[in-house]
């Protein structure tokens, strides 16, 4: 019985973790021209669009990312 509740609750864990884990979003206001790291993933507006992945682990992979694109980077 107790092997089964650990189980149970194991499992119940490993599903829940992920929503716990911080994703990074590099998006460009199209008005301003600027990129900017958030930490909610965008919504569809006419306003701010997504550059890059679908999400970055972490802020520096962001950081890292948001130098890559052409469409940040400044001249």
């Amino acid at each position: 019985m107790k092997a089964r509740l650990v189980i149970a609750a194991a499992l119940i864990a490993s599903f829940a973790a992920p929503a716990f884990a911080e994703e990074y979003y590099v998006v460009r206001d199209t008005t301003t021209k600027k990129c900017t790291i958030v930490d909610k993933r965008p919504t569809t507006t006419t306003t701010i669009t997504q550059v890059g992945p679908v999400a970055f682990k972490s802020r520096t992979e962001a950081e890292a990312g948001m130098r890559k694109e052409k469409i940040c980077v400044e001249k």
